[in-house]
């Protein structure tokens, strides 16, 4: 296999290393908001369209419409992408998520214990997306002298 098959072959390997990271992060992110549900006092705020001291209002569920969007994309954006593209987006996107998730701990009541279990399994696998994009590198062809004298 040439250095360019194997680089293509890396590449590939991180892709669909990122888009799963994002999988599994959107999970939690949906589960929290599925038990949120379930859970009959924060209903009624939901219910009287306030949270937290937040109205909830059609802009506000557009606001957060748009945050949520962020880590869909990244499922399709860490596949299609090219590498220099797809280590920026996931590192920002990453970073992003992470700010987030780590200040919607501190706004309103203190956060219940199952909205913190999600919390810290979601900020850990976006700081896991944006560490393992910021390192991602791809590796450099070697000159044909060190490649024969390798074989």
């Amino acid at each position: 296999m040439d250095t360019h098959s194997k680089n293509a072959v890396i590449d590939d390997r991180m892709k669909t290393k990122l888009s799963t990271l994002w999988i599994f992060v959107l999970f939690n992110y949906l589960y929290c908001d599925v038990v949120s549900l379930m859970d009959p006092e924060l209903l009624k705020l939901y219910f009287a369209g306030q949270v937290g001291g937040m109205n909830i209002t059609p802009g506000f569920l557009l606001g957060a419409s748009i945050l949520m969007e962020i880590p869909i994309a990244m499922l399709l954006l860490s596949r299609v992408l090219g590498h220099g593209a797809n280590r920026w987006a996931n590192v920002a996107a990453g970073a992003g998520m992470t700010l987030v998730q780590t200040a919607s701990l501190f706004v309103g009541s203190s956060p219940s214990m199952y909205y913190l279990f999600f919390s810290l399994i979601e900020i850990g696998c976006t700081v896991y997306i944006a560490w393992t994009a910021w390192k991602w590198s791809v590796p450099q062809a070697r000159p044909a002298a060190q490649a024969e004298t390798a074989a």
